[in-house]
């Protein structure tokens, strides 16, 4: 199973739990036989803090955390670029660095062309396919 299914079987589990557990705390009763309103409303709250605290939880390990460390991968990518790498932009263009600077780069294509990009659009770097055999 991957990683991020694993979190989401894990997290909507202990939703489960918690909220099954939360209906089965009795409710405080008073020395007449009726209900107390302050038991009642504190034993009411807990299980529906304790399931807002896990959605959140939740949706930043499913989706918040897994969405930074790609953006600081492909920043820590970008930044480590130079002359001669061959890379693929966003757009589908293959081409070869000639130059970086700060926020730009540019390529050299293959047809000898070279064009100016935005150093953010650059998504990988372009390998050489090994050869198949059979």
């Amino acid at each position: 199973m991957r990683k991020k299914q694993w979190y989401l079987v894990v997290m909507v589990g202990l939703v489960t739990v918690m909220t099954l557990i939360g209906g089965c705390i009795p409710v405080d009763t008073g020395t007449d036989g009726e209900e107390s309103d302050t038991g009642s409303f504190i034993t009411s709250i807990w299980p529906m803090l304790i399931f807002i605290v896990l959605l959140f939880a939740m949706m930043y390990f499913v989706m918040i955390r897994p969405q930074r460390r790609r953006q600081r991968e492909h920043r820590d990518f970008v930044e480590q670029l130079h002359r001669g790498d061959k890379v693929v932009t966003a757009g589908g263009i293959y081409g070869e660095v000639e130059s970086v600077s700060e926020e730009n780069v540019v390529l050299k294509i293959e047809s000898g062309t070279t064009i100016r990009i935005a150093k953010s659009s650059i998504v990988t770097k372009q390998y050489e396919e090994e050869p198949r055999i059979g």
